[in-house]
């Protein structure tokens, strides 16, 4: 716990809030700038970073998603219903992102001597304080029958409202969870139900992809009687890191960081080209 505390506790912050700058705003981008955060807070050059992001009508992708058997039909239907697909670098399976889900980035440094546990568990500790005045009642264990099952899925009464998952660049590492604040967490489960009926079918597949029960999922205000907004949520962020390191900065990318950021932007775009070549 002593790690968790000190990951949670650093000297000063850096606060990057990219939660409004609207639907022309890529998730390829956002995993290429947490990328670029990882390698300068790993290099020393950046204090420990909080960003927030939002991306409207987009499925991201795990890469084991990109090989399902009819994954043409899948996309074709996430199309259908208007949101973008892209296939994303760190762990996991498809997310459903909206203008309702709030994504949080921590990025630590020391990531050699922080094990990949402590820095899901900070994670885990960081929205259960974040949320402390309204329940005591979040859990972090697999909710089997969920999208992007894992097992840091955050849940309240059995019922999923946040899923986490870390990508290690270089000294760094960025945990990144999306918290569904607002909207039907059900009706995002059941796009991705009906995702993965028709991207597998009945086939045979070396990968075990989620039978999802859309009743799993809910979103906070659903599961608190709440009418939080995103907004709401990020004011509590930005007070939490005030009072967890008394220090808060809010620099955008610079020098060093841009470059970064450029090269990992074309990589993400190639990999995507890639992984969904011959489908679109």
């Amino acid at each position: 716990m002593k790690n968790i505390h000190s990951l949670l506790t650093p000297q000063k912050y850096r606060f990057m809030d990219q939660s409004n700058l609207g639907p022309s705003f890529s998730a390829l981008q956002s995993f290429a700038i947490d990328d670029a955060l990882s390698m300068s807070v790993g290099e020393g050059m950046s204090p420990t970073a909080a960003r927030l992001w939002v991306h409207h009508n987009t499925v991201v992708l795990g890469i084991p998603d990109a090989r399902l058997p009819y994954i043409k039909d899948g996309i074709e239907y996430l199309k259908s219903e208007g949101y973008q697909v892209i296939v994303r670098n760190s762990g996991g399976l498809a997310v459903v992102l909206d203008d309702g889900v709030l994504n949080l980035s921590l990025i630590f440094p020391d990531s050699k001597e922080v094990n990949i546990h402590e820095g899901y568990e900070a994670m885990v500790s960081f929205t259960q304080l974040l949320f402390e005045d309204l329940t005591d009642q979040i859990k972090a264990y697999e909710i089997t029958r969920s999208y992007c099952p894992g097992t840091y899925d955050l849940s309240i009464g059995g019922q999923k409202f946040a899923g986490i998952s870390q990508r290690r660049v270089k000294n760094g590492s960025a945990v990144q969870i999306y918290l569904d604040v607002s909207g039907s967490g059900a009706e995002r489960a059941r796009l991705l139900k009906q995702f993965y009926e028709l991207g597998k079918r009945e086939e045979e597949t070396r990968f075990t992809y989620p039978s999802i029960d859309p009743k799993v999922m809910a979103s906070l205000n659903e599961l608190l009687g709440t009418r939080l907004s995103v907004s709401d949520v990020r004011d509590r962020i930005l007070k939490k890191i005030y009072e967890l390191s008394g220090e808060v900065t809010v620099d955008p990318l610079e020098g060093q960081e841009v470059e970064w950021f450029n090269k990992r932007l074309e990589q993400m775009i190639q990999r995507n080209e890639k992984a969904l070549e011959n489908l679109t």
